[in-house]
């Protein structure tokens, strides 16, 4: 096996890897999009119309190099699946808040998981940073300004009815309303 093979062969690997990741976030967005409470669809990265264009370029090689050239591809064919399918349909996933948790820009997070909650405003944008309870995380779900009063209201909903609460974080003295987290 020479270098270039063995290369495309690791490259395939960790390109399955993060294929089935995506593959898995969006099954279970699947699952619980109907549950959804107040969501909104990420805008498309700078790079997107450069990552289609790379998913066609190596939908292109895999053609060529199984019919022409009658040579493996599967390193190609898993950067194809993922420039060209998974990368393109992770972006329609909703962001926001579901009845079980928030999905922020990165993963999903069980309102139980929360360990506590920071807003972040930027100078186009408002952040709220979810701090996961059992994990060292910290998540970031960037808020449209169009939606920020409605998902403050919601996650003091969420906190009164006690499906994410803060205590045993920090020194509870006992006269700390968890709603003013929100």
């Amino acid at each position: 096996m020479d270098v270039l093979t063995a290369s495309l062969l690791i490259l395939g690997v960790g390109f399955l890897i993060a294929n089935a990741k995506l593959a898995w976030d969006y099954l279970r967005f699947l699952r619980r999009r109907r549950s959804a409470l107040l969501t909104w669809r990420i805008p498309k990265p700078p790079q997107y119309t450069f990552a289609i264009g790379l998913g066609v370029a190596l939908g292109a090689l895999v053609f060529v190099k199984l019919v022409f050239l009658r040579r493996q591809a599967f390193g190609e064919a898993m950067m194809f699946l993922y420039y060209a399918y998974l990368y393109p349909m992770s972006l329609t996933i909703g962001r926001g808040f579901y009845e079980d948790g928030i999905w922020a820009d990165s993963a999903f997070i069980p309102y139980q998981e929360i360990g506590g909650i920071s807003w972040r405003e930027g100078e186009h944008q408002v952040s709220l940073i979810v701090i996961s309870r059992l994990r060292n995380l910290a998540r970031r779900l960037n808020v449209p300004g169009d939606k920020y009063g409605a998902a403050r209201r919601l996650l003091r909903d969420k906190i009164s009815e006690h499906a994410i609460h803060f205590s045993g974080t920090g020194l509870d003295l006992g006269a700390h309303d968890e709603r003013d987290e929100a």
